[in-house]
């Protein structure tokens, strides 16, 4: 089962003088991990290399930032995926402090950062949610909308035309009894329209 963090998760480690202050934290996508690095970089403008690594959306991405290639961020990659993890961000900010650490210190010091952060980090599984959309007559809307505050499904948007079309996601393991349930409550005036299932 794949993991998300609830929050955010640091970690500082000091080797031969050079800093490297990791975090691990849940992000979207690219898009937010590229936003996330430039704010970084921004915030550390004295560090020597703003490393990081992603899983999310099943894309990964790892980048070394000027460090030797495939001593930075693949290694912190990879302590991600054995972690389970998707939809998180490592990122490892470096202060060079005059040593050279060679390609296997580097290794270590990038991994040891992020699996040092993620020993605090809180994980939280990531359930398989279903996406439903039925429409039905302006009589049955409030039928609809107890039955999902019942099931403590989330509404994701409702349209007002000749109908009333309510777009939900729950989890999928729930998605047949209430789709069940519901079609039995809608005596024959509710209409299930295309949905699909993701990580949420």
């Amino acid at each position: 089962m794949p993991f998300s963090l609830s929050h955010p998760a640091r970690h500082e480690l000091v080797i031969k003088k050079s800093r490297f202050i990791a975090c691990v934290e849940s992000v979207t996508g690219r898009e937010e991990a590229l936003a996330r690095v430039a704010q970084l970089k921004a915030v550390h403008p004295d560090a020597a290399h703003v490393c990081w690594a992603l899983l999310a959306s099943g894309q990964s991405a790892a980048h070394d930032d000027g460090e030797p290639g495939g001593t930075a961020g693949r290694p912190m990659l990879e302590v991600l995926r054995h972690q389970a993890l998707e939809g998180v961000m490592a990122s490892v900010v470096r202060y060079f402090g005059g040593v050279k650490l060679g390609a296997g210190g580097l290794v270590r010091a990038y991994t040891d950062a992020v699996a040092q952060a993620l020993l605090t980090a809180e994980k939280i599984p990531l359930i398989q949610q279903a996406q439903l959309a039925c429409s039905v007559p302006y009589a049955l809307e409030g039928l609809v909308r107890r039955e999902l505050e019942l099931a403590h499904a989330q509404l994701l948007d409702v349209a007002h035309g000749s109908v009333v079309t309510l777009r939900f996601a729950l989890p999928a393991t729930q998605a047949a009894a209430f789709t069940a349930r519901l079609s039995e409550n809608g005596r024959g005036q509710l209409v299930w329209l295309d949905g699909d299932t993701c990580a949420g």
